[in-house]
């Protein structure tokens, strides 16, 4: 892990097209601002683990397609 001290209104540059720059910091947290093209994905690090954690659950499932395509088939 690469760990940078910032200030205020300094930032830091991923990739080169993603910009994270501290907007400010008060009562013990920083607040942040992300600049990203519009493809790029950005969550809060809990979001992200519950949208994996959802699609992990909805891939073990079983798919009603296939109980239809059984009962298409004895008919």
């Amino acid at each position: 892990m690469l760990v940078l001290t910032r200030k205020p209104e300094e930032s830091i540059i991923l990739g080169g097209n993603i910009e994270i720059k501290v907007l400010g910091i008060e009562d013990g947290k920083v607040k942040i601002g992300i600049k990203a093209p519009r493809d790029v994905d950005i969550y809060r690090k809990e979001v992200y683990l519950e949208i994996q954690e959802e699609n992990k659950q909805a891939a073990g499932k079983s798919s009603n397609a296939e109980a239809l395509k059984d009962i298409m088939k004895s008919k």
